[in-house]
């Protein structure tokens, strides 16, 4: 690792309890800005448009830019086992590839705005297409700084920044919070009326862009500190090191690539349905904003430690690596999933149901949201595996599997959105996650001379059986509140998803405590450590 000769390496604790403070920041401020979004314009044409013309800028922003990302796996994975003087030359070099590249790609949506949109969104009002274009080539450029911020992300990893990785991500936020609120200002309750969409959506979409230059300019300044690289451009594209980055980079960035792909797609079975593409921008907030904290913590420390172990005789302690990120993934996001599905209702109407979003838009947001949650599990477990190959210098695998899904996922729309409607369009993309982490599964036991199978599902089942239940008690606690206190008023409602979700928690963490899982435990204690002594 690059900053091991300079000091020694924190615990996988002390580094989740690091990120967990972090990234905890980081998505509350993007919780409030989803909510200030839903309060300003519902699931209007503001809010339609932004949703389509984010697919290609937002989701480079999340996957090329983002933590855990393809860009930010391969620097890690390379140099976790490299020198730190190797470091500098090989970031630059990277640098200036990716950059000439994502230059093109951000010519490219600039010209061809208005394709993207009549591809995807086939069904908009011309209102909603006429913004949708415009949103698309004001937020072109965050392509090209999407690559620059994944670079940094694996750059910083590798010299033990956790927390910068963790929280610059709500510079994003606060742009466009601020831009809605200088809106509000200006206009009153205006801004709600639908001749206010236009200039709406041109505030979402220039506060998206500067809060992307902001978190890298942010992101760089740190990186020229640790003399990890500078804008100097380098065109050594042969050596050793950028070769390996490349061998990694290239497949599981088209791999990931494959992710916007599916999110067209569904996009293009969901636009005939009023409101449901800022539908799916709601409930996935949501979703990722305790994912991406627990994606963070569980990822993040375990992705250095996967590098450190991909030579055959370290495979031993590598299965025992891959065995505690999946049972913590299956510790914290099966009874979170749950929760999510029991009480889908009052957590949208406490979280947005206020000013533009009204009973209707609860009711859809609601119906997503238990989606989401039954594949909360397959979501970050296939994460934790396909980390597990780009380690092992393998992108070709997660590569083949996320083409095969690409057809999968069409399939899936077309059989899920006839019965279920929008819903089953989440579905479609769990039935996705579910088969890439089984695939993932059987080609890992083939390539590490077989995987402890027992040992593994054994426990996975149980906290399943464990979350099952938990989700029932919150069920049946949420409807004996709703007996007593009613069903109105926003302390009402916060205070039955409270004691609801506080039941679930305490059942499951009853049963998970029941089961001695040693990874658990072990890491719980830790935890628990570390918090008592910050507090005293």
């Amino acid at each position: 690792m690059t900053n091991q000769e300079q000091k020694p390496s924190r615990s996988f604790a002390g580094i989740a309890g690091i990120v967990a403070a972090a990234t905890l920041i980081s998505k509350v401020f993007g919780l409030i800005r989803q909510q200030a979004i839903a309060a300003a314009f519902g699931v209007g044409a503001a809010a339609t448009a932004y949703s389509y013309a984010y697919i290609i800028p937002g989701f480079l922003l999340i996957l090329l830019g983002g933590v855990n990302g393809p860009l930010h796996s391969a620097i890690v994975s390379v140099l976790a086992r490299r020198k730190q003087q190797e470091a500098a030359s090989l970031v630059e070099t990277v640098t200036t590839l990716v950059g000439g590249l994502l230059l093109l790609v951000t010519f490219a949506q600039i010209f061809l705005a208005d394709e993207i949109v009549d591809i995807v969104g086939h069904g908009l009002s011309p209102t909603t297409r006429a913004i949708a274009i415009q949103q698309i080539q004001i937020m072109a450029p965050m392509a090209l700084f999407s690559g620059l911020i994944g670079i940094g992300f694996g750059t910083l990893n590798t010299a033990n920044q956790y927390w910068l990785l963790s929280i610059s991500p709500l510079l994003s936020s606060v742009t466009v919070v601020a831009g809605i609120g200088i809106l509000a200002l200006q206009y009153g309750k205006d801004i709600i009326k639908p001749e206010y969409a236009f200039i709406g959506g041109m505030v979402l979409a220039w506060g998206t862009l500067l809060g992307a230059i902001l978190q890298w300019l942010v992101q760089l300044i740190v990186q020229w500190r640790l003399g990890l690289g500078t804008l100097r451009l380098r065109f050594d594209f042969k050596s050793p090191g950028v070769q390996e980055v490349i061998r990694i980079m290239t497949p599981a960035t088209i791999s990931s690539g494959m992710m916007p792909i599916n999110v067209a797609t569904d996009l293009y079975f969901a636009s005939p349905i009023p409101g449901a593409a800022a539908g799916f921008n709601y409930a996935n907030l949501l979703v990722q904003t305790p994912l991406g904290i627990i994606s963070n913590i569980i990822l993040l420390p375990l992705l250095p430690i996967f590098a450190k172990l991909a030579e055959p005789e370290n495979w031993p302690d590598l299965k025992l690596r891959i065995r505690q990120g999946l049972l913590l993934t299956a510790f914290t996001m099966l009874p979170l999933g749950a929760l999510m599905v029991v009480l889908s209702v009052p957590i949208v109407q406490v979280i947005y149901e206020r000013g533009a979003f009204k009973q209707d838009a609860t009711e859809l947001v609601s119906s997503l949201l238990v989606a989401y949650g039954i594949g909360m599990f397959a979501y970050l477990g296939r994460d934790v595996l396909v980390r597990v190959f780009y380690a092992l210098g393998d992108g070709q695998t997660p590569f083949r599997i996320s083409t095969f899904n690409i057809l999968l996922n069409v399939a899936l729309d077309w059989i899920f959105v006839k019965p279920f409607g929008a819903p089953g369009l989440v579905l479609a993309t769990v039935g996705v996650n579910c088969s890439s982490m089984l695939m993932l599964l059987w080609l890992l036991d083939r390539k590490l001379n077989g995987l402890p199978w027992r040992e593994w599902t054994v426990p996975i089942l149980g906290l399943t059986a464990g979350s099952i239940v938990s989700g029932i008690a919150s069920y049946a606690t949420l409807v004996a509140c709703q007996q007593v206190l009613g069903k109105q008023g926003l302390l009402i409602l916060l205070l039955q998803l409270s004691i609801s979700g506080l039941v679930g928690i305490v059942v499951f963490g009853a049963i998970a405590s029941f089961m001695k899982i040693p990874e658990v435990n072990t890491f719980v204690d830790r935890m628990r450590q570390r918090f008592f002594k910050a507090k005293g």
